[in-house]
């Protein structure tokens, strides 16, 4: 009787299983222990990237703080907020970072000691980082954009470093508010929305173009309800600023002033756009809002924020439109002038109208789809009084970009200071400034492109010609593992007994 062979095939597999064990279960347990991480995302998502590291080693001698305004647990548990989580744990890792966390409205003492004058409206989630006396908030909401496939991705990192950037420095960009161009202190007429500004992590200062000299940091000119034409000098001024890519927002209500403001004209017209001498009427009741003293007054009216169109490559109303459709703005505006286009053939300007007029869409009327504000000649001479009389019953727009595609060079304006007055604005022309402070990131974005980008979830996708070459390629992938398994199997049973 031949001796049966002694097959040590499953012995083996056994030792090999337990010689796993015994070097991986410690390791994960060291791992654990130790709370150490690998970040095997093709984005590093969860790892800092080295423009950060480089930053952060570059202000190792400054201390920065960094406050989460949440709880690090609950954004350790969601996973999708992961990434966020490994980059402030990573800060705090720094001997020159201190990471703060809590909830700004438990915590009502330290949010005000961050934030006394509210200018940052801070709410919870959000991060802001600080360095001697710069601070900048991130929101959180910006930290996870949605990218065209509606997957979510991570900027959170860009938007820190780039926090990291300007607090480290010093220096926020400052928005400049020319002041003599009336007898209003500019500082103090539009305190409320200068303190908006401020909370889009911009510094704000008044500018005597007279006797300064435009700074070198100046991201945003701002000149508002002038009595009288600019001065030749501040002209000048302007004119260098724009000419070497500056950004300027101008609020410019109508002006019972006689004669025509020249200088202010030249400034306009390097973005092809000139300004109507009138204030504008609506005699449409329909259209007609409520002034401060809860009256109807046809100087208050409703307006429309014209969507983009097809060559326009500025979309600045959609977000405003957004708002006003879901009723939270009215688009309204109040003492106001229109503004004109120069006849141009001009690759370089690009302008569009933010700001028009209703047109009277009543089918039971004899005025389908006419206007029904009256211009009326306000200020200027003869010849812009008549220009504006020629405007009565047609197409009007009280706001305008324009921008050069050359130069690099922005023009936001507004027919109205009314909207950032301070006593001035109403409920029903809010919408108009919330667009007016939305167009400061448009003039001049305050975050700084550190490189770093959005980190996204890398997906390997397999494209097929037809359903036939789909269906042949399932059944190679279920197949032949199948097959191979009952190989396996095969001989499993053949040596079983050998």
């Amino acid at each position: 009787m031949q001796k049966k062979k002694r097959s040590f095939s499953g012995t083996l597999a056994f030792i090999i299983a337990l010689l796993v064990l015994a070097v991986f279960v410690p390791i994960n347990l060291i791992v654990n222990y130790n709370d150490q991480s690998y970040d095997l995302t093709p984005s590093g998502k969860y790892t800092l990237d080295p423009v950060t590291v480089k930053l952060l080693d570059d202000a190792s001698d400054k201390h920065i703080d960094v406050y989460f305004l949440e709880d690090m647990l609950n954004l350790r548990s969601i996973p999708k907020y992961l990434p966020l989580y490994h980059t402030l744990t990573q800060l705090e890792e720094r001997d020159n970072v201190t990471l703060t966390c809590f909830d700004p409205n438990e915590d009502v003492e330290l949010a005000k000691e961050l934030d006394p004058n509210g200018n940052l409206g801070l709410s919870v989630a959000d991060i802001v980082i600080k360095c001697d006396d710069t601070i900048k908030r991130i929101p959180f909401v910006r930290c996870f954009p949605t990218d065209e496939e509606g997957i979510l991705a991570y900027a959170g990192e860009e938007l820190i470093a780039g926090a990291l950037s300007i607090c480290t420095s010093g220096q926020l960009p400052t928005v400049y508010f020319l002041t003599g161009l009336n007898d209003k202190d500019p500082m103090t007429e539009y305190s409320f929305y200068i303190d908006e500004i401020k909370s889009d992590s911009y510094d704000v200062q008044p500018l005597d173009g007279e006797t300064q000299d435009i700074p070198d940091n100046a991201a945003i000119i701002y000149l508002c309800a002038p009595n009288k034409d600019i001065s030749d000098t501040l002209r000048n001024k302007l004119s260098v600023y724009i000419d070497n890519g500056g950004a300027v927002s101008m609020m410019l209500p109508p002006c019972d002033t006689p004669g025509r403001f020249s200088n202010l004209e030249f400034i306009l017209e390097k973005f092809e756009l000139t300004m109507d001498y009138n204030i504008i009427k609506e005699k449409n009741t329909q259209y007609q809002l409520q002034n401060l003293d809860s009256e109807q007054d046809p100087l208050f009216f409703r307006v429309t924020f014209p969507a983009a169109g097809e060559d326009n490559t500025e979309d600045l109303t959609t977000d405003i439109n957004t708002l006003v459709s879901n009723g939270t703005y009215v688009a309204g505006i109040s003492n106001a002038r229109s503004f004109s286009e120069l006849n141009s053939d001009s690759a370089t300007i690009e302008k569009y109208p933010v700001i028009e007029n209703l047109p009277n869409a009543d089918p039971s009327t004899s005025m389908d789809f006419q206007y029904t504000a009256e211009s009326i000649g306000y200020g200027g001479d003869a010849s812009t009084a008549q220009a504006a009389e020629e405007k009565t019953n047609d197409f009007m727009a009280m706001g305008y970009y324009s921008f050069n595609k050359q130069t690099g060079s922005k023009l936001w304006v507004i027919g109205s200071d009314d909207v950032i007055s301070d006593d001035r604005v109403t409920i029903f022309t809010y919408g108009t400034r919330e667009m007016t402070l939305f167009s400061n990131t448009w003039l001049y974005d305050s975050d700084v492109d550190m490189g770093i980008g959005t980190k996204s979830n890398s997906y390997d996708y397999m494209h097929f010609e037809g359903n036939e070459q789909a269906e042949k390629t399932l059944r190679i992938f279920t197949i032949v593992p199948i097959i191979i398994a009952l190989c396996g199997v095969a001989v499993w049973l053949k040596r079983r007994y050998a």
